[in-house]
């Protein structure tokens, strides 16, 4: 079920394509057991998979397909099976959210991707995963909380701030702050360094070329 959901936005999307009822197919995939033949023929309907396959494994996933298995074989550094369809791959960008006086823009094209477990990024950030991307903390300004070169999980969806730390557009850099919501539309910017003061941006004329870019929601650090 995870490789057939894998092409699907949500389980949710994929249930209402089925014409499954919600609650029932969110039992089967958090309690499993073995779906009844009317709910196996719907999987199959709705996802073009060979309904032995659903069933047993056995076989291609669709007709002139390899068996899934035999197309990507993945182990761990154990030599244990890896199933690709438990991860996601979000994109890591060459573009610095500078903690600091801001970093310019370097590219738009991704270096390369960063795993994370679906099931987290769904059921703990309940987050679409198109939605978030990779990008790294460069400069002073938020130590403590953010330090330079961590690496931050930027969830692009949330772009209306109430409090937290977000990325920002400010003159064309990149910047990580925290945020904190003010009355009439205006947002106040605030560093952890007090060595860098805060200041003000009114988001219903800005003074300034002044955009959201996203939340930071999680965050990597070498030791």
């Amino acid at each position: 079920m995870r490789l057939i959901l894998a092409n699907h936005p949500s389980e949710a999307a994929f249930a209402k394509a089925a014409g499954l009822s919600q609650s029932g197919f969110n039992r089967l995939m958090r309690q499993g057991g073995f779906p009844t033949l009317a709910v196996l023929i719907a999987i199959a309907e709705a996802s073009g998979c060979n309904i032995q396959w659903i069933a047993t494994g056995k076989g291609p996933m669709r007709d002139g397909e390899e068996r899934a298995a035999d197309a990507c074989p993945c182990n761990d550094t154990l030599g244990n099976p890896v199933d690709l369809s438990e991860f996601v791959f979000i994109p890591r960008y060459n573009v610095k959210a500078a903690a600091g006086h801001g970093s310019a823009i370097e590219g738009e094209k991704p270096m390369f991707s960063m795993s994370f477990r679906r099931y987290w990024i769904e059921n703990y950030l309940r987050v679409d995963p198109k939605d978030l991307s990779v990008l790294s903390v460069k400069g002073d300004s938020m130590e403590g909380v953010l330090n330079d070169r961590d690496v931050i999980l930027v969830n692009h969806a949330d772009r209306q701030p109430t409090s937290g730390l977000y990325v920002l557009r400010l003159d064309e850099d990149l910047i990580v702050k925290r945020v904190q919501k003010l009355p009439g539309g205006k947002l106040r910017i605030l560093s952890a360094n007090e060595a860098y003061d805060p200041f003000e941006v009114d988001v219903n004329s800005p003074e300034v070329d002044f955009a959201v870019i996203g939340r930071v929601v999680w965050f990597g650090r070498q030791i």
